[in-house]
């Protein structure tokens, strides 16, 4: 699998992927698929996006890890977002591009990486408590769009530069 930076002319591809995993549900805060120039906005170069890493596997996008100062966090905090193509599904893709994230947060001085999971995303608690995120907080109750009340587990990541080495290293 090969990481690399995502840049604007990925947006088309990547906002397919992620609208995918937005209309099947259930895993993801989103509810509303993006266009590809909001794709770009949300994740690439707008604003509030940091980094935004892509893996592909056999010229194909499967995948995508960005952090993002959006809706304010505290200071020395961006959140994570990670997303897989669902299909066909590619394993390993959310393993393969933390590395690269984790050196994106080391580089821009950040103490903790948060990730806010509905709480029904299994498999998403899952991979972040794989990546060594420690939950610290639950948003109870959080509606939907439709009005269903699903609570957010709140997970951070200490970012310690030059404590973790790649699995190559």
């Amino acid at each position: 699998m090969h990481i690399r930076r995502a840049v604007s002319a990925d947006a088309e591809k990547l906002s397919s992927l992620l609208n995918e995993i937005i209309r099947a549900g259930g895993t993801t805060a989103l509810e509303t698929p993006l266009s590809a120039a909001e794709f770009a906005d949300w994740f690439i170069d707008g604003e509030f996006p940091l980094t935004c890493h892509v893996a592909e596997h056999d010229q194909s996008l499967v995948g995508f890890q960005s952090l993002s100062l959006y809706g304010d966090p505290p200071k020395g905090f961006a959140d994570i977002a990670t997303f897989a193509r669902m299909n066909p599904r590619a394993a390993g893709v959310g393993t393969a591009l933390f590395p690269a994230t984790r050196a994106a947060a080391e580089e821009f001085g950040l103490e903790f990486i948060n990730a806010t999971i509905r709480a029904d995303n299994v498999s998403g608690l899952g991979y972040y408590a794989k990546m060594g995120f420690e939950t610290y907080d639950r948003l109870v109750q959080v509606p939907l769009r439709d009005g269903t009340p699903v609570d957010r587990i709140k997970k951070r990541y200490r970012v310690e530069a030059g404590h973790h080495k790649k699995p190559d290293a």
